[in-house]
């Protein structure tokens, strides 16, 4: 996996944990894996097709994702609130925009789908299919796990480049 597509999803979850726990989160662990994911918490996936395709897969212990919860609604927030799973989703959203937009300003090209809540089952089946690189950062209110599984499709960017004949 090449690490300068990957350092931009890195990058912004890293500096949007540090805004929302208002407090720097430190990557803990990074490892590979192959086979199916199994989530740790509350969990969101976001996938995108065209030169760049694959998945993320936002992870978080319950404690973890209730302070963002409450951040972004500014009040106390119990992790069994409904509330969370879809604040999982938002900080997947926020997390993805800001490296789509730094992945397309480099010239790739790719459509990115809506973030969904992801089931047990479905995590299970989520990496069957490819390698992943999953990111463990600490946080003062737990851990959050970036599960990252894309591949580049050069062919295809070649395939869009206007060719000179003559």
């Amino acid at each position: 996996m090449r690490m300068d597509l990957i350092q931009p999803f890195i990058g912004s979850l890293d500096t949007i944990l540090g805004e929302m726990m208002q407090a720097p989160a430190k990557i803990a662990d990074l490892e590979m894996e192959e086979g199916g994911y199994r989530k740790k918490g509350l969990a969101a996936v976001v996938s995108f097709k065209g030169q760049i395709e694959g998945r993320i897969v936002l992870d978080m212990e319950p404690s973890a994702a209730a302070r963002v919860a409450e951040y972004l609604t500014g009040s106390a927030v119990d992790p069994a609130e409904s509330i969370v799973p879809e604040t999982v989703c938002e900080l997947a959203n926020m997390v993805i925009g800001n490296a789509v937009t730094q992945l397309n300003d480099r010239g790739f090209q790719f459509k990115v789908f809506p973030p969904e809540v992801l089931s047990e089952a479905e995590c299970a089946k989520a990496g069957m299919d490819s390698e992943a690189t999953i990111l463990r950062f600490e946080t003062a209110c737990g851990n959050v796990y970036l599960n990252i599984a894309m591949r580049y499709h050069a062919r295809r960017a070649r395939e869009r480049t206007p060719v000179s004949v003559g």
